[in-house]
């Protein structure tokens, strides 16, 4: 069981950057849609190993969690007992090695 979850700068500049995007039609679902990514995230405290090997780069240790139209790429580091969530991105973005 993990008992922290860390989010990178690039991770919280993803989440403001999906906000602003959503918001500029209507900015109701734009929070609705940032809270959904962060329950799921919330989740990975009780179940880090939900998430799925990043098919598109099966040889690193990323596993990422699709919520909606978004994957959330995070990595965890087991002797720390924490999931690192390193970004937050469409789920049409590939990731590249």
């Amino acid at each position: 069981m993990v008992r922290k979850i860390k989010w990178t700068i690039r991770a919280l500049n993803d989440l403001h950057d999906i906000h602003d995007f959503i918001a500029k039609d209507l900015k109701r679902y734009a929070q609705i849609q940032i809270e959904n990514i962060q329950i799921a995230v919330s989740n990975l405290l009780r179940f880090p190993m939900m998430g799925h090997k990043i098919p598109e780069l099966p040889h690193l240790q990323y596993r990422e969690i699709l919520i909606g139209n978004y994957r959330v790429v995070y990595r965890l580091e087991n002797k720390q007992d924490l999931v690192i969530v390193m970004s937050v991105m469409h789920v049409r973005s590939l990731l590249k090695g």
